[in-house]
């Protein structure tokens, strides 16, 4: 009997739960935990309206971004495959070793429902690749060739492997694309969101990132898989934010879509964070807007959706 193709679902398809691992005063939020959790629950209330929530609490953790240590999902034989990659601190930036046994705990626990699948010699973060669900990833090169991840594998050999465990018909490697404060060496989900309908949210560039006009024009270049150009929705960069002299990397690409929602980060930038919601309105027009003040996750330079781990 013939296998069904792996498939990696695309975010705006119908979620059962979302994962939120919890800050505690054992991570790097402790000087702000007040403020964070503060936004934390602020999150829970709005994906419990809408889906079943998995919190993420008496496990051991480094850290919170569920996003990067998560099971990566994909669909097979009218089942779900959970993908546990290795995650080394963005390059064995930051200590990771607990949270690479955070998803075994909640697979043995039954806490997530699925085939376990198992790849911990293959660094991947799930901020590092988007999906249109129908055979297309794309992802950045200066982040999945960056330093201290898979080397000594070649961009080829990476991209292979993300074919076969991803389902994938193809591979969109961006060449372009940075913000200021990052820390992931430019995950796909700062930069460039894939959207229904073939369209793409990116960011726009400005004085301090020209490699943002660059990643504009590589867009513009690109093709659908039946040979069609993208339609392009270009997001604003909020203003600078700095926290005692450093650049935070604030963006609105950074947003997270469930069952009926999409949860946008907001900055107290009125005017921007307004015109950023009509945007990524335009690209989801049958769900509903909901800021969160991301000013706090930012602090620790990532975002809404690095918080964050879908279910399907």
């Amino acid at each position: 009997m013939k296998m069904n193709k792996r498939r990696m679902p695309a975010e705006w398809e119908p979620q059962s739960a979302v994962q939120l691992t919890w800050p505690h005063a054992q991570t790097d939020w402790a000087p702000i935990l007040p403020e964070i959790t503060a936004v934390y629950e602020e999150m829970a209330r709005e994906i419990r309206q809408r889906e079943s929530l998995l919190i993420v609490d008496d496990i051991p953790h480094n850290d919170t971004w569920a996003r990067d240590h998560g099971f990566i999902t994909v669909e097979q034989d009218g089942g779900l495959i959970l993908l546990d990659f290795k995650f080394n601190g963005w390059g064995e930036k930051f200590p990771a070793e607990l949270d690479n046994q955070i998803n075994k705990h909640l697979f043995d626990r039954g806490a997530v429902k699925g085939t376990y699948e198992p790849h911990l010699d293959f660094v991947l973060e799930g901020g590092s690749i988007e999906s249109d669900g129908r055979g297309t990833v794309f992802t950045t090169a200066c982040c999945l060739m960056a330093p201290h991840r898979n080397q000594p594998l070649t961009q080829q050999q990476i991209e292979e492997r993300l074919k076969l465990y991803l389902g994938a018909e193809r591979i969109v490697w961006l060449n372009h694309g940075s913000l200021l404060g990052d820390d992931t060496d430019g995950h796909i989900d700062t930069l460039v969101r894939i959207c229904p309908d073939d369209t793409l949210l990116y960011i726009g560039g400005d004085d301090e990132h020209p490699d943002l006009y660059e990643m504009e024009k590589e867009l513009q270049t690109l093709r659908t898989l039946d040979g069609r150009p993208y339609r392009l929705l270009r997001l604003p960069l909020p203003r600078p934010i700095y926290d005692e002299g450093e650049r935070l990397p604030a963006t609105y690409a950074n947003y997270l879509v469930i069952n009926g929602a999409v949860l946008v980060p907001t900055y107290n930038q009125p005017d921007l964070d307004a015109e950023a919601m009509r945007i990524i309105g335009q690209a989801f027009p049958d769900r509903e807007m909901v800021g969160i003040d991301c000013r706090a996750v930012i602090r620790q330079h990532g975002s809404l959706h690095c918080c964050t781990m879908q279910y399907y």
